[in-house]
């Protein structure tokens, strides 16, 4: 168990927004969550996870909802409804462990994302809790299912929620996590498409066996790579595929863009024509929150669960749908954790589970 430096918590929102594959949140705004903790001198504390006590609880605080921007007349329709003094991922956990009526022993992020990470920081360093470095999906993912809990069989119930505005409910019994989703998703929709939810409370014992370790320490090192890049003015693009065991999939400028809020998603696609090595090609990447698959020249080339990452020509994440015409992008593919990759994992987060009829395919084994 260590605390972390500002520059190591740094290197992490930056990794994760990399990882969080266009979804999870932006870079700006988790930098401004944990911003405040560390002016308030709050420590981040970064704990193993076999340092986690058996008997002892833990729980996973994020946000909920789609990424998209509110146009003006959504924003009007919320005008005059109180705000939360704390986050909304903050107020799901404080109703959680009231629920629970004891404390849990620390946060687990319930996946990398600029933002959701970044929230489940600011809830440990609030409440004096250790971080777990660990995560149940080594990325970001559009879905509650898209969790190793749930290849593992952990209960994602009982289940906080938190809007905005203050609401606040505990769900002690739902039918599955895909009912979860739905139920969450819907709330998310009547909230301006954001809701704070603490789920998956689980004791050190089981939570040992169900998620992917030093995920917090992998979006570091991430974060370093790019860091160290960009400071030395060397190829960020190729750092990041080199310290992740990924490659470089395309480089060139967006040709065209275009998003819609579906059901609580943005769902949209990015296009970009290729420069240099990829003069004369094409790339697209279609995205549900985060990128799920993507084509080159037409054809299939990536798919989940491997990590399709963007940054731009100066070296940043960049996340849906914030896309300009004539940006500059690197695309980046890095492979999937193995738990992603076993039937159960395909079968929730394979391209098939998004409704393209296709077999997934590692890239990295083409």
């Amino acid at each position: 168990m260590r605390t972390l430096t500002k520059q190591e918590v740094t290197d992490i929102i930056y990794g994760c927004t990399i990882l969080g594959t266009g979804g999870g949140g932006t870079l700006e705004g988790g930098l401004e969550i944990v911003e405040s903790d560390f002016e308030e001198g709050r420590d981040f504390i970064l704990a193993d996870l076999d340092e986690v006590p058996d008997e002892e609880m833990v729980a996973v605080p994020y946000v909920c909802g789609s990424v998209s921007p509110l146009t003006e007349e959504e924003e009007k329709k919320y005008a005059g409804l109180p705000s939360m003094e704390v986050t909304e991922a903050m107020r799901s956990f404080q109703v959680l462990e009231e629920y629970f009526g004891r404390p849990f022993y620390g946060v687990v992020s319930t996946e990398l994302g600029g933002e959701n990470t970044a929230d489940a920081f600011h809830v440990a360093a609030l409440m004096g809790k250790p971080i777990i470095d660990a995560d149940p999906a080594g990325r970001s993912v559009p879905e509650l299912q898209h969790s190793t809990f749930y290849i593992n069989d952990v209960p994602i119930q009982p289940l906080a929620v938190a809007t905005p505005f203050g609401d606040t409910a505990v769900l002690n019994n739902v039918v599955n996590d895909f009912r979860a989703e739905d139920l969450v998703r819907a709330m998310a929709v009547v909230s301006k498409n954001i809701i704070g939810v603490t789920d998956h409370p689980t004791d050190g014992k089981t939570l040992k066996k169900s998620v992917i370790p030093k995920a917090i320490t992998y979006a570091m090192d991430i974060g370093k790579a790019l860091r160290e890049a960009n400071e030395s003015g060397s190829d960020p693009a190729k750092a990041i595929a080199e310290t992740g065991g990924g490659k470089v999939l395309f480089r060139g400028t967006v040709k065209e863009h275009g998003y819609d809020t579906i059901d609580g998603f943005t769902i949209g696609e990015v296009t970009v024509t290729g420069k240099d090595d990829f003069e004369n090609h094409e790339y697209k990447v279609w995205f549900k929150n985060e990128h799920i698959i993507s084509y080159l020249d037409g054809k299939v080339d990536v798919t989940v669960p491997d990590l399709i990452c963007i940054i731009d020509d100066e070296g940043v994440p960049v996340t849906n749908p914030f896309y300009e015409k004539g940006q500059g992008l690197n695309i980046i593919a890095l492979p999937a954790p193995e738990l992603w990759k076993t039937e159960k994992g395909l079968e929730v987060f394979g391209p098939k589970s998004f409704g393209f009829d296709i077999d997934y395919v590692p890239f990295n084994e083409k």
